[in-house]
C-alpha cells in the first residue's frame, strides 16, 4: 500500500487535501505541519511507494530546501509540488527537483481541483514501479570497445514525419547496445564512458556506417528519407572528419542532402577553431547540420549565428505541454518564429499525446518525433509502423 504525506503549515490545507484524497480512496494520508517534521517521519518510515505533496512555501524550511534534503536522503517516491504562488515559480522548483534526480509527479495550484487530483493520482497509480527494481549496470571503456569490435552495437530508428500532412520524412538514429548478457542497454549507459576512454570516433563510425546502409537498402525499396546520425563534439576535433563522412556517403549511394549530422553538446566546445572549420567544411559537402535541444545545455543563440545550421530541434522539455503552458507556449513560438527567420527546418521533439500534435498543426511547425507519433524501432519494424500510422492518424491537407 503506498504512503501518502502532506507537507503544508496550514492545518485547514492539510485537513483539505486529506479529505480530497479519502474521497478518491487514497488513505491513510499522513500530514506534517513542516519540513524538520517530515523529514523525521521519513527518516523511521518503512521504505515502499510514496506519495509526499509538498506546499512550497512554508515558514522556516520552504519546499525548496526540503527538495535538497529530499535529494540528501535519497528518496525514490514520487513528489507532488503544491503552491497558490505564480505558476512559473512552481514549474522552477519542479525543473529543480528533477536536476536532483527526484521523481516529480506533478504541480497543483492552490486550491487543489479535485478532477486535477484525481487524474494526477491515477496516472501515478498506473506508473508506479515495481517496488525493487535494480540499478543500472556499470560498464566500463573495455565493456564498450569489446562491444564496438564485437558488432554488439545496433541502430534504432526514430520516424521524423511532417506535420502538416502527417507524411513520414526521415528518421533519427538511435545507438543501442545489444549485450550478450544484460539485453538492450540504453545509450545513457556507455555513450559518455565512450567519450571519456577515447572510443567515440569508433563508435561513431559504427553507427554512421550502418545508418547509410540501411538509409539506401530503404532507396532501393522505394523509401526515400533523410537519415540522422548524432555527433560528439569529440568527432568535431578531427579535422579529416568531413572528408571521412563524404566518402562514406559516397560509397553508400546516399545523396550528400539526406544525411543530417545532429549535434548536441552535452560537453563545452573546447577547439572552437576546428570544430567551426570542421562543420563549415560538413555544409559545404552539402551535408545537413543540426542543432539538437536547442533552448539547453551550450545549444545557444551564439551557436545560431556562428554555425551554418539547417535544421533546429526544439528541446522536448519546450514541446510537451506547450499548448496549456504559457510559458513553453511562448518559448516554442519565440523559436520556431526565429527558425523562420533564419531560413531553417524546424524540427519539435517529445510529442508525447494528441494535445501535442495538435498544437504543432495550430503553429505550423515542419517536422515532429516523439512517442505519440513513434518509439525508436529497429529498422525492419519500420515499414509495419508506417502503415500503422497511416491508418492511426487523420492527415491533414498540406498548408498553404
Amino acid at each position: 500500500m503506498a504512503h501518502i504525506l502532506l507537507i503544508d503549515d496550514d492545518p485547514f490545507q492539510l485537513t483539505l487535501l486529506s479529505s480530497q484524497l479519502a474521497k478518491l480512496g487514497w488513505e491513510p494520508v499522513d500530514g506534517c505541519m513542516s519540513g524538520p517534521e517530515a523529514l523525521a517521519l521519513l527518516e523511521v518510515q518503512a521504505s515502499g511507494e510514496q506519495v509526499i505533496f509538498l506546499d512550497l512555501n512554508m515558514p522556516g524550511m520552504d519546499g525548496v530546501e526540503f527538495i535538497r534534503r529530499l535529494a540528501d536522503l535519497s528518496y525514490t517516491g514520487a513528489l507532488v509540488l503544491v503552491s497558490g504562488e505564480d505558476a512559473r515559480i512552481l514549474e522552477t522548483a519542479a525543473r529543480l527537483a528533477r536536476a536532483y534526480h527526484l521523481n516529480v509527479l506533478g504541480r497543483l495550484n492552490k486550491p487543489v481541483q479535485p478532477e486535477l487530483l484525481r487524474t494526477l493520482m491515477e496516472h501515478w497509480y498506473s506508473k508506479a514501479p515495481a517496488p525493487a527494481r535494480k540499478a543500472p549496470k556499470s560498464y566500463c571503456a573495455a565493456d564498450v570497445r569489446r562491444a564496438i569490435v564485437g558488432g554488439e552495437l545496433v541502430n534504432y530508428y526514430q520516424p521524423k514525419v511532417d506535420v502538416a500532412t502527417g507524411a513520414l520524412k526521415g528518421v533519427e538514429t538511435l545507438v543501442r547496445w545489444r549485450h550478450p548478457e544484460d539485453g538492450l542497454v540504453f545509450p545513457d549507459q556507455f555513450i559518455g564512458i565512450a567519450e571519456q576512454g577515447g572510443l567515440i570516433n569508433d563508435l561513431t563510425t559504427v553507427v554512421l556506417l550502418a545508418a547509410l546502409k540501411q538509409a539506401r537498402r530503404w532507396r532501393d525499396q522505394g523509401l526515400v528519407l533523410r537519415v540522422a546520425v548524432n555527433v560528439s563534439m569529440d568527432n568535431l576535433a578531427q579535422l579529416d572528419f568531413p572528408d571521412f563522412v563524404l566518402s562514406q556517403v559516397v560509397v553508400s549511394g546516399v545523396p550528400a542532402e539526406d544525411l543530417i549530422l545532429e549535434v548536441t553538446e552535452s560537453r563545452i566546445m573546447t577547439d572552437v577553431l576546428s570544430s567551426l572549420d570542421i562543420l563549415t567544411r560538413l555544409r559545404l559537402k552539402h551535408i545537413s547540420l543540426s542543432i539538437d535541444d536547442f533552448g539547453t545545455g551550450h545549444s545557444s543563440l551564439a551557436k545560431l549565428r556562428d554555425i551554418p545550421f539547417n535544421e533546429l530541434k526544439i528541446d522536448r522539455s519546450f514541446v510537451h505541454g506547450a499548448g496549456q503552458d504559457n510559458t513553453k507556449h511562448a518559448i516554442f513560438t519565440a523559436s520556431l518564429a526565429m527558425a523562420r527567420q533564419l531560413g531553417m527546418t524546424t524540427v519539435a521533439e517529445g510529442v508525447e499525446d494528441q494535445a501535442d500534435w495538435d498544437f504543432l498543426r495550430q503553429q505550423g511547425c515542419d517536422l515532429a518525433q516523439g512517442y505519440f507519433i513513434a518509439r525508436p524501432m529497429p529498422a525492419e519494424d519500420l515499414l509495419g509502423w508506417l502503415a500503422d500510422w497511416h491508418a492511426r492518424v487523420e492527415l491533414a491537407p498540406s498548408r498553404p
